[in-house]
């Protein structure tokens, strides 16, 4: 603290306040750290249970004609709850905890994921199904061998965006203190400590881009055929 207080005061210092402040990320390299691990099992739990959730209702939109409307405009009419309201109407039944903030994220997914697969099932060829079909392929087997391969493309980036969308929104479980990097940006305008503020939001913006491209890079993986198609 000494030799702080001679070398002047640091550039986050109450005196100084700045946005951008290297210091700031070497001294409070730990709360980052910590905050930026929480962001990220949350966002990951949450669009994987999002996932699990929309895969079983977009096989029964595509299934049941008469349901599809239905099953549409209930996964959209739960993104229009606005967080400030749905955190705290899971509270009486999860508690303060992280399964509070990941359920209430996986069902904000809903609305991109549910689409996303039914949209890539439907795009599917016709001709395909029944050739497969002729060749003895049965219900499940169609869809795991012929049906989801030929989706992913469409699926994968109905993902993207709900992942995307999942790490800005993980930043609302600070309501209940599990937020990730949202508890350093509340933090950050409660106490108008900006280098706290812009470093939370910096890291924000670079795990979306890194879990994008990582999902980019899972979708090749998966999809080799489509390489030499788009060269």
């Amino acid at each position: 603290m000494a030799a702080s207080s001679a070398a002047g005061p640091s550039c986050y210092s109450r005196l100084t306040n700045e946005w951008i402040c290297g210091q700031y990320f070497t001294n409070y390299r730990h709360e980052l750290v910590d905050a930026t691990v929480e962001h990220i099992q949350l966002t990951v739990v949450s669009v994987l249970l999002g996932v699990a959730i929309a895969f079983p209702l977009a096989l029964l939109a595509r299934s049941y004609p008469r349901l599809e409307s239905t099953v549409l405009g209930v996964s959209t009419g739960i993104y229009t709850i606005p967080s400030l309201a749905l955190l705290p109407l899971l509270v009486p039944f999860t508690g303060l905890s992280k399964e509070t903030v990941v359920i209430g994220l996986a069902l904000y997914a809903l609305t991109i994921l549910v689409r996303a697969i039914l949209e890539g099932l439907r795009s599917v060829p016709d001709e395909v199904r029944e050739s497969a079909v002729g060749l003895g392929y049965g219900a499940g087997r169609l869809l795991l061998k012929i049906e989801l391969p030929l989706a992913l493309p469409v699926i994968m980036a109905g993902l993207r965006v709900a992942t995307v969308s999942t790490v800005a929104l993980t930043t609302v479980g600070s309501l209940v203190s599990y937020g990730g990097l949202g508890n350093l940006i509340k933090d950050g305008v409660t106490t108008n400590f900006r280098a706290e503020l812009f470093a939370a939001a910096a890291l924000c913006v670079v795990l979306a881009i890194a879990l994008d491209i990582l999902i980019v890079l899972l979708q090749r993986a998966l999809t080799p055929w489509t390489r030499g198609a788009q060269a």
